[in-house]
């Protein structure tokens, strides 16, 4: 099991897209990985795109980026409601100032946006937030997967296979 004994954070809010929420997720747990689903209200329930329900188990305050491997941020309309709550967007920034893994796909790029974290960096997303990126200091890249030092992103649910392939070479490596 290549990733036992690693922790990681996948954050969730309303409107999650559910692939990119329970494929890491899975992926995550079959690889021996421990996941601890975060959002700015631990123990509620949110519920997908697609109607799939996702339960968080605690809050940004709760936890301490020192103990985990990375963070995963999936797309949706989730990013958007995310970015409203300044400790999830803290708790983004922290992983990165740390040098922990910082993986977003589709528009959770919204996030890495608001974080403040894409000046000067090589990214990818969903083609729709392109610009938003550019704004905010990132070079876009239109591959199913574009890292830069610490940040993975990803665009697309159908890149999904390749996101998490290198999301787990990077913490074995």
């Amino acid at each position: 099991m290549e990733l036992s004994g690693k922790r990681f954070v996948i954050l969730v809010d309303t409107q999650f897209n559910d692939h990119e929420f329970w494929y890491p997720y899975f992926r995550l747990k079959e690889a021996g990985a421990a996941v601890t689903v975060v959002a700015s209200s631990a123990g509620k329930t949110y519920e997908g795109k697609y109607g799939t329900p996702a339960k968080a188990d605690k809050t940004p305050a709760e936890i301490s980026v020192a103990d985990y491997a990375g963070i995963i941020i999936p797309g949706g309309y989730a990013p958007d409601h995310m970015r409203r709550d300044q400790n999830m967007v803290s708790l983004v920034r922290a992983f990165d100032q740390q040098g922990k893994i910082v993986a977003a796909i589709c528009h959770a790029g919204w996030m890495l946006v608001s974080a403040g974290v894409l000046k000067g960096r090589t990214v990818t997303s969903f083609f729709a937030i392109k610009d938003d990126l550019v704004n905010a200091g990132a070079t876009w890249r239109d591959n199913e997967v574009v890292t830069d030092r610490n940040m993975i992103t990803s665009r697309t649910p159908e890149d999904l296979p390749a996101f998490m392939r290198t999301i787990i070479a990077a913490c074995k490596g």
